[in-house]
């Protein structure tokens, strides 16, 4: 254990003299009290990002990416850059597309994270060179525990580790020589990891280490016995030594390129489901599923965030990853999630949860479309449901990170899926009271401010006391900051948020004292514009469709 807390505290050391070199405006991730911030030109950055499509890193290709970038209000786009764009020839290097990238980002304001499709891209080497995918005899595949040769390649050969980390540390030689400003803030490295198919590589190599004692690493970390993988992990030993195999092979790349220019890094995750996993193999056997994010946390320091990929639309599924991935040891980003309509409301859950950023998948007008993971199409009205919940945060995006990072905050999202409410109402004739009281029950969601609660509805008539009946489709959110004890910022999407006092003051008279219209301006301060009182606080605080941020006063008497 001492070797690792020295060879952690060393990385630290280097990587934190190599950020002096640049100042204070090379990004980096920060944690404070559990809370974490992604820092951008000195200033807590909260990504509000579009993922283009697989085959649209390429110059030609990006006059389809800045429209939509620029229409859904995104102030971050995440793209890939391809071992096989850069190093197509072997040692012979190409990055013309990243300067051309770079360029454009400057012009068009905007921010990156650049994904690096390596040694895999969904489990296989596709966007590997020609050079490597060819030649399996030096970059061997995941061999089957009955003898087939899988398209994944295996972590445990030195000679794919190698090539890999030459190319990635000539890339982040090139981006620290060309990105003067900064343009690019992390950096992915590899793309959803893991082997489909098989729990582990079975072949020689594999089993020789397989058959050893789990690394000191990981038992002085996990406080195990000494033993082989099998005697540590019984049924799960497979899963967890790929797992562990991986995440030090990911590890191994990004700490060198931190060593070279120190970006924070992440990695994103092929999910499981929680609630219905199945056997490893039917997921992304050794990716940083749920199951086995302590074991990557323990292999892979040099990563900084372990990130989600949402495609489950339903709110129960989505909102569990959530909570699973928004960890004290790991900031929440949604590195991908479906760009449909049922999934833009988990922006204010993300939000609720300290989460620094969130991404839709396929944001560009190339031509295609990952339907039924996400939309259909690849129009404006496709994409409408993610750009109106940017353009709510989009004009006080630096704000709510500074606040995210700084004061209590929440965040929920219409918690009833469009099917479940309509099914209820749709059989309005027949329908009993008690599925309707059912539905109103879990339409209303109420969060604990401390001395003060706050109850948010949805479906409900702005002006009277109707029972939440949902919104069609499923839609509605709400933001809350506790700014102080009595004072909060509040904004929303088609629900009702109306604040109540907590058991602590049930012996005292309370009140609305005030209710604030306003905006932030450029420099972060409080701009007044109007309060509202009467018809728009009798029945709690009502948000429609159009953008209201409303900072809220709360008092005994």
């Amino acid at each position: 254990m001492t070797s690792f807390i020295y060879r952690s505290l060393l990385l630290v050391l280097i990587f934190s003299a190599s950020a002096t070199l640049y100042g204070k405006e090379l990004p980096e991730l920060r944690t404070k009290n559990g809370k974490h911030a992604l820092f951008v030109d000195g200033q807590p950055f909260l990504m509000l990002a579009a993922q283009a499509n697989n085959s649209s890193n390429y110059a030609a290709a990006l006059e389809k990416v800045w429209p939509v970038v620029h229409e859904i209000q995104a102030n971050t786009l995440e793209i890939n850059v391809a071992w096989e764009q850069v190093e197509p020839r072997e040692g012979q290097f190409d990055f013309s597309f990243v300067d051309t990238l770079i360029k454009q980002a400057r012009q068009h304001d905007i921010k990156l994270v650049l994904l690096w499709f390596a040694t895999w891209k969904n489990n296989a080497p596709h966007y590997a060179p020609a050079w490597v995918k060819l030649d399996n005899a030096r970059f061997p595949r995941v061999e089957t525990d009955d003898g087939r040769i899988l398209n994944s390649l295996s972590p445990h050969f030195k000679s794919t580790l190698n090539a890999d980390k030459k190319a990635f540390v000539a890339l982040m030689k090139h981006l620290k020589k060309v990105d003067k400003h900064h343009q690019v803030i992390m950096v992915q490295v590899q793309n959803e990891v893991g082997t489909y198919g098989s729990v582990r590589d079975f072949s020689t190599q594999a089993n020789s280490l397989f058959s050893q004692p789990v690394p000191k690493l990981l038992r002085d970390a996990l406080a195990l016995p000494d033993g082989n993988w099998t005697q540590a992990f019984g049924s799960n030993a497979s899963e967890f030594f790929h797992a562990y195999s991986i995440a030090r092979y990911c590890n191994d790349i990004a700490e060198a390129g931190k060593a070279i220019h120190p970006l924070p890094m992440t990695i994103n995750v092929a999910l499981r489901n929680p609630f219905n996993p199945g056997k490893p193999g039917s997921y992304s056997s050794g990716g940083a599923t749920d199951n086995v994010i302590d074991i990557w946390k323990v292999a892979a320091p040099a990563i900084d965030i372990i990130a989600p990929d949402i495609y489950f639309r339903d709110y129960r599924t989505a909102t569990k990853i959530l909570d699973i991935y928004a960890r004290d040891d790991n900031p929440l980003f949604v590195a991908e999630i479906g760009n449909d309509q049922p999934y833009a409301r988990y922006l204010f859950e993300t939000l609720g949860r300290g989460g620094i950023g969130i991404a839709p998948f396929g944001m560009d007008t190339t031509g295609y479309t990952n339907y039924p993971l996400g939309a259909k199409g690849y129009r404006s009205e496709d994409f409408a449901p993610f750009a109106e919940v940017f353009a709510l945060l989009s004009p006080w995006a630096h704000q709510w990170a500074k606040i995210s990072y700084e004061y209590p905050v929440w965040g929920v999202a219409e918690p009833v899926d469009t099917e479940k409410a309509q099914a209820v109402w749709n059989s309005a004739n027949t329908v009993t009271k008690a599925a309707q009281k059912n539905l109103a029950t879990e339409l209303t969601q109420v969060l604990d401010l401390g001395l003060w609660n706050a109850e948010v509805t949805y479906g409900r008539p702005m002006f009277w006391i109707d029972p939440p009946k949902g919104n069609n489709p499923a839609s509605g959110g709400a933001l809350v900051a506790k700014l102080s004890e009595n004072s909060f910022l509040v904004t929303g999407l088609r629900s009702r948020v109306t604040f109540m006092p907590s058991s602590e003051l049930s012996d005292k008279r309370t009140m609305i004292v005030r209710v604030e219209e306003g905006h932030f301006s450029d420099k972060g301060k409080w701009v007044f514009e109007r309060v509202w009182n009467g018809d728009q606080t009798d029945w709690g605080l009502n948000f429609d469709d159009q953008h209201h941020l409303l900072k809220i006063t709360m008092a005994t008497y």
